[in-house]
């Protein structure tokens, strides 16, 4: 990448301060291949620092701020202006949504709109005040980007920003997720540390688009917990989802005890559980783009994962994509992957894949690219 000195970008990182999800994967891994970029001044800010720096080690050319509060009033209106004078920013980068007050240029990242794909998987309110927000951002941005040709798409349809721009920038699989390592250990550490042997593993916040309730029902109708197979479900609820409480409560101690939920773990134990899972599933309805079966098949777990949204585009995992709505194919092909697993050669050509499509360096290139660009105008 060439590079112009006395480039001051903002990045709003408050996705750090809350629960995981996509937009943070998303900014740890453009930003750490653009934290090494010579001529580029970094400005990161969130709540909990300390968390910040953790995930953005030793990189000169990143300063971390402290946003006075979590509340995002305070950030939009006030931190994130004052910040962006103080520092004499060019350009500031939001995930959806950007504060009312103007005084840089700004990029807008919107993953998706799937609300208005889904409705009925999200209150009116929910969906009246993001199409709103969401828009008007678009609207005040003068670079917008999404994460897949598939978001490009609903954004232009739903949004109705046609007269501008919006330019694909994709998810990438991090470094680590390819690094060699031992199964067998792997395993041996989630069963001395968790207690749990044999595992299907989902990791998804909990909403209804996510679908746990077909992979549990599946899971119960298959009665895997018979041939002591787990169910690991890692991910914070944003939203409730019916029934999935319920027949959770419903369920008898000697089936419960193969259920193991947990809304926080660190990320060491968590690619631990990539690691040794028999099964990566990934059921969600409606997806912007899809990380997290792109990192189980990095590293050579097996996986099934929906053929929907912007999950269409996988088309390599072939066979192991699934219809999330057609409950009895999905069944079939659960109990199926489970006793036929797929062979080394197969998982090795598919990581290889994976590396090939899904580079968070392109991804920064593109981003860095796209400044230098409007930069020029």
């Amino acid at each position: 990448m060439s590079t112009p000195a006395g480039i001051r970008l903002f990045v709003d990182a408050h996705v750090f301060d809350s629960e995981f999800q996509g937009t943070r994967t998303f900014i740890k891994g453009i930003y750490t291949i653009l934290a090494g970029q010579p001529g580029l001044v970094i400005y990161m800010a969130a709540f909990d620092t300390d968390n910040l720096k953790k995930n953005f080690p030793d990189h000169d050319n990143i300063v971390f701020i402290k946003y006075r509060s979590t509340s995002g009033f305070t950030r939009l209106i006030t931190d994130i202006p004052s910040i962006i004078r103080k520092y004499d920013i060019q350009y500031a980068h939001f995930q959806y949504i950007t504060p009312v007050f103007k005084n840089c240029r700004y990029i807008t990242t919107t993953h998706d709109v799937i609300f208005n794909e889904y409705p009925a998987e999200f209150s009116l309110t929910y969906r009246l005040v993001k199409n709103f927000l969401f828009k008007v951002s678009a609207l005040r941005s003068d670079i917008i980007t999404t994460v897949s040709a598939y978001s490009r798409k609903s954004i232009r349809k739903y949004l109705k920003v046609k007269s501008k721009e919006i330019h694909v920038v994709p998810n990438g699989v991090a470094e680590k997720f390819f690094v060699p390592y031992d199964k067998a250990a792997s395993k041996s550490f989630i069963a001395n540390k968790y207690g749990i042997g044999k595992f299907i593993l989902y990791v998804s916040r909990i909403e209804p688009r996510k679908n746990h309730i077909l992979l549990l029902k599946a899971w119960l109708e298959l009665e895997l917990y018979r041939q002591d197979c787990h169910l690991v479900l890692l991910g914070h609820q944003s939203i409730r989802v019916p029934g999935l409480d319920e027949t959770l409560n419903g369920l008898p101690e000697n089936v419960k005890r193969f259920i193991y939920i947990k809304s926080d773990i660190g990320d060491t134990d968590l690619l631990e559980f990539y690691r040794s899972a028999l099964l990566f599933v990934y059921p969600s309805k409606a997806e912007g783009f899809g990380i997290p079966p792109l990192e189980a098949a990095a590293l050579k777990t097996p996986v099934l994962c929906s053929n929907t949204s912007a999950m269409s585009a996988f088309d390599f995992f072939g066979e192991d994509l699934i219809n999330p709505l057609d409950d009895e194919s999905f069944k079939t092909k659960l109990q199926h992957a489970v006793n036929n697993p797929h062979n080394e050669a197969y998982l090795d050509n598919l990581s290889g894949i994976i590396r090939r499509e899904y580079s968070w360096a392109r991804s920064a290139q593109k981003l860095y690219e796209i400044i230098l660009k409007d930069k020029k105008h």
